[in-house]
């Protein structure tokens, strides 16, 4: 499939303020340093400002301080904000290079007569989708997917291959979820007895908003009794692991390996970095944001940036205590010497 587009026809799609000759052509979107004549890139980090001197790209797109620079070099598209435009530039690109075949169920499938499929639905090979399910208009279920009993998946969701929805389960509309997602899986339930363990059975079900993406082999359980929720624009880097009865707010975004234990409440536009640890039954306020391999063990009222495992505490705090942490053992020293010049 023929990639190639002219600047013209980006302005036209995307909007922007074309300086320069507008068919100019293009053939790919890159990196400033590995760009070249038929590249488009973009410069939103002022950082990298170096490279625009250099860079052989055919365009680049620039706020509007980094015009006249871009401008000197050759072709530039400037934007109040290059890395939205950016993002909303690979969508378009998408859109054109991985055009969607005609939908259909292949021959291999195993669908239960009672499930509801609505129209254009493309269901791959060997999936399975059991009694009851509900399937929306313009869905795509994945190679090797299994939609359990009575799970719902709404309109223009996608599946890749081996991602399980969990019986009574639900997503909505215009999800993205890689493969090997597993939702609905059973929380982590156990009652003690007598140097033993007693299932607890998990009853409630997850209920996923619209527009969430769920990255690959990530894991949100059922609900105990509750159900698990995450709300419409949440986004879910890989291999996160989401527990029984966790409430995630609108538009929170957490990246990879985090694990958020059960009961846990987080609220609406928080982000939340990778390797960080949630205990269960907290609740974190919105626009909370935590560092890195943060383990956050008691609960967030007030927005701000939170870091640190010793224990974690306000982003500004916890950096002069790591300082003080960083020279403890020559404050140690000095202190014995002092101690010792004092004793004799």
């Amino acid at each position: 499939m023929a990639t190639a587009v002219t600047l013209a026809e980006v302005i036209a799609a995307l909007g922007g303020d074309l300086h320069g000759e507008a068919n100019t052509r293009i053939e790919r979107i890159g990196t400033l340093l590995g760009a070249d004549a038929l590249t488009l890139c973009f410069l939103a980090n002022p950082r990298y400002q170096a490279q625009l001197t250099s860079t052989a790209a055919a365009c680049v797109i620039v706020a509007p301080a980094l015009a006249d620079a871009a401008a000197a070099r050759g072709a530039a598209i400037v934007t109040p904000d290059p890395y939205l435009y950016f993002a909303r530039l690979t969508q378009w690109w998408a859109r054109r290079v991985r055009s969607r075949a005609a939908p259909r169920i292949h021959p291999s499938a195993v669908i239960d007569a009672s499930a509801r499929l609505d129209a254009d639905v493309d269901v791959g090979a060997l999936a399975v989708i059991e009694a009851d399910v509900r399937v929306g208009a313009g869905a795509i279920i994945g190679a090797h997917c299994v939609i359990e009993r009575g799970a719902v998946i709404g309109a223009g969701t996608r599946l890749a291959a081996h991602v399980t929805l969990g019986f009574d389960c639900s997503l909505g509309e215009r999800c993205i979820v890689h493969a090997g997602v597993v939702i609905g899986a059973d929380g982590f339930g156990f009652a003690p007895h007598a140097g033993r363990w007693e299932k607890i059975e998990q009853l409630g079900a997850v209920r996923i908003g619209n527009d969430v993406e769920i990255g690959a082999n990530t894991c949100i359980d059922r609900g105990a009794l509750d159900d698990t929720v995450l709300a419409d624009g949440v986004k879910l880097d890989n291999l996160i692991q989401i527990a029984h009865n966790v409430r995630i707010g609108e538009h929170s975004a957490i990246a990879g390996c985090t694990a958020i234990a059960g009961s846990t409440t987080i609220g609406a536009h928080c982000t939340i970095a990778g390797a960080a640890n949630i205990v269960g039954h907290l609740t974190i306020a919105d626009h909370v944001h935590v560092s890195a391999a943060t383990l956050i063990s008691r609960s967030i009222h007030k927005p701000g940036l939170y870091s640190g495992v010793f224990p974690f505490d306000d982003n500004a705090s916890w950096e002069k205590n790591a300082a003080t942490l960083r020279n403890l053992y020559s404050l140690r020293q000095r202190v014995l010497a002092l101690e010792k010049k004092n004793s004799s």
